[in-house]
């Protein structure tokens, strides 16, 4: 059954409503990020694409709810949030965390009975049956900010900001947390397209990695190399912005089966 009012505005950010669109593209953020990271792709594609954008708990204005530690549960209860949404083609779209999350998502539309998804970005994120022994989410508050520096997605004036830095902290750890800790099951794979962008020089993803995705998926799988790092879909959104418009726009779109389990 359809979720609350109450709790799909919890999850999903509409910040420019698009009525008559015809097809919606779900963005999740990256570990640490927020909805608002997507607002300039919400305003680039509206009113032919409707951009709706994830919010996790623990941030913004969610800021007062735990964070969630795990994939498994960030999962089930943002496709909750999404799972009503079947009048129009879906599309996820996820970025370095979020790419993990999109294709989590994308299984349980399947699980569901759901019409696959139109299509899936995983953007700066190495397939997920890669791993790497990463624990970010054991250092001190001062090696994490160093971790985001290097990374040089968050606004250098927070990681100034001690007060700030309080606030976001509890949520980033627990985003590193939750992804680091992160393994996929070998036995379920997609069956939708997937655009996997990454920058070409992400210190957290190499080609090999990235090209990894086409085990996922019984779909086509492209790749696209994009100049820059981890954070390359900022100086690069237009580039960004283009691919997703070229492939959702250009794309058939089935319409979806009455039958679907909602």
């Amino acid at each position: 059954m359809p979720q609350s009012a109450e709790h799909v505005e919890k999850w999903l950010r509409r910040f420019h409503p698009a009525p008559d669109c015809v097809a919606r593209l779900v963005c999740l953020p990256h570990a640490g990020g927020s909805a608002s990271f997507f607002h300039p792709v919400s305003k680039a594609l509206a009113p032919t694409v409707e951009v709706l954008s994830t919010q996790y708990p623990g941030r913004q204005e969610r800021r007062q709810e735990p964070p969630v530690d795990n994939i498994p549960d960030l999962a089930d209860q943002i496709f909750d949030a999404l799972r009503h949404l079947h009048d129009r083609p879906l599309a996820l779209f996820g970025h370095s965390m979020g790419a993990v999350l999109a294709y989590e998502v994308a299984l349980r539309m399947r699980d569901a009975g759901m019409p696959a998804p139109a299509h899936l970005f995983a953007s700066g994120r190495r397939a997920p049956c890669r791993y790497r022994d990463e624990r970010v989410r054991d250092l001190t508050d001062a090696r994490i900010v160093a971790e985001l520096r290097t990374l040089n997605g968050t606004q250098p004036a927070m990681l100034a900001d001690p007060e700030l830095l309080q606030m976001i902290l509890p949520a980033v750890r627990s985003d590193y947390h939750a992804i680091e800790t992160y393994r996929h099951d070998p036995d379920r794979a997609l069956d939708c397209p997937v655009t996997v962008l990454t920058g070409d020089s992400d210190p957290r993803v190499s080609l090999d990695e990235a090209r990894a995705w086409a085990e996922h998926t019984t779909g086509p799988m492209t790749l696209k190399v994009l100049p820059g790092g981890h954070f390359f879909l900022v100086d690069q959104s237009e580039a960004v912005i283009a691919i997703v418009a070229r492939e959702l726009l250009d794309s058939p779109y089935p319409s979806p089966p009455s039958s679907a389990n909602l």
